[in-house]
């Protein structure tokens, strides 16, 4: 059965798996759903229309799903929506969504956040992403897969870090950061490829070596944005087995709205 600590209050009408626990003065509201094995830790507030997937670890003092920061929020019913698997550390405070966006906050599988991390309203956090300590998204931030962001960073609203991308300690994210990519600074500043990166998740030397390619064109060959767009649509003839991850990086760029880190 449920482990639910006696000092916890846990609405009659939540949804909770009968393998979850629930620490001592933890409040859990009535549009909450919790899957098998997560456990939630001590005096963590979760609330609003919350769903949250099998096997989270959410450590004391968190906070998910609570309004969101927004002044033009009315009391509507938006949703916060966690998947499997993330570790989700003290203090982190994830807000549900606004009805003008999509009406949700998503956070995928496999994510590490740690410590004073704030999710704010309307934003997607992908798979395998690490958040370190009081990094900041703000409203409508996307994070791609497997993206590390460094301790004390701020994402500015409506912009995107695209996969395997990497911003570093204290660092100034006001722009699009694309794919592959490592960043810091304030001003913000492309520093090369995240090669370890890429090594470290099985990245072929061919993968790697068309990816580098693709970020001369795009940083170092003083093109103009359309023609380093134009000149990565070759690569995929000399290095096929990178079609993919030069069609994502290509996409991305074609698709920033805000422009791009460079």
């Amino acid at each position: 059965m449920t482990t639910i600590h006696p000092t916890a209050i846990v609405d009659p009408a939540a949804q909770l798996d009968p393998s979850v626990t629930v620490g001592p003065y933890a409040v859990i509201g009535p549009h909450v759903r919790i899957g098998a094995r997560t456990s939630v830790g001590a005096h963590c507030v979760i609330e609003g229309h919350t769903t949250i997937g099998a096997d989270n670890r959410i450590f004391q003092f968190a906070s998910l799903g609570a309004e969101p920061q927004d002044k033009k929020y009315a009391g509507e019913p938006t949703r916060l929506v966690i998947g499997d698997c993330n570790t989700i550390r003290e203090f982190c405070t994830f807000n549900t969504g606004t009805v003008q966006d999509q009406g949700e906050t998503r956070v995928g599988d496999d994510n590490w956040i740690m410590a004073y991390v704030h999710i704010a309203h309307d934003c997607v956090v992908g798979n395998n992403v690490i958040l370190a300590n009081s990094a900041t998204l703000a409203g409508h931030v996307h994070v791609g897969d497997q993206v590390i962001i460094g301790g004390l960073t701020g994402v500015h609203q409506y912009s995107r870090v695209g996969a395997h991308a990497m911003a570093g300690f204290a660092s100034h994210v006001s722009q699009d950061v694309p794919p592959f990519m490592m960043v810091d600074g304030n001003p913000l500043a492309v520093r090369g490829l995240n090669i370890e990166g890429l090594r470290r998740r099985g990245f072929s030397a061919q993968r790697v070596a068309a990816l580098k390619q693709a970020y001369r064109l795009l940083y170092r060959q003083g093109l103009t944005l359309e023609a380093a767009l134009s000149a990565m649509g070759e690569l995929p003839h000399s290095h096929p087995e990178a079609e993919d991850d030069v069609a994502l990086l290509r996409d991305f760029v074609a698709a920033s709205r805000r422009g791009i880190a460079r």
